[in-house]
């Protein structure tokens, strides 16, 4: 699923990213709206992971919605 997609139809899997990654706010992700740029970087600062792995577990969690 890219990037369009994912933030047109953010809202629905809103639910989803906050089961996967429970450690973000609802703040979080209602800034997020979809960009997978930010969403990738709160992931880095809340779990302190590298920016590869952030950005992948963002690629992933777009796959699954496919």
């Amino acid at each position: 699923m890219n990037k369009d997609i994912i933030a047109g139809k953010w809202t629905q899997l809103k639910g989803k990213a906050q089961a996967k990654w429970g450690d973000l706010t609802d703040d979080v992700f209602d800034i997020a709206e979809g960009n997978s740029e930010y969403l990738a970087g709160k992931l880095q600062e809340r779990y302190g992971w590298e920016r590869e792995r952030a950005e992948k577990e963002v690629r992933d969690f777009g796959k699954t919605l496919n």
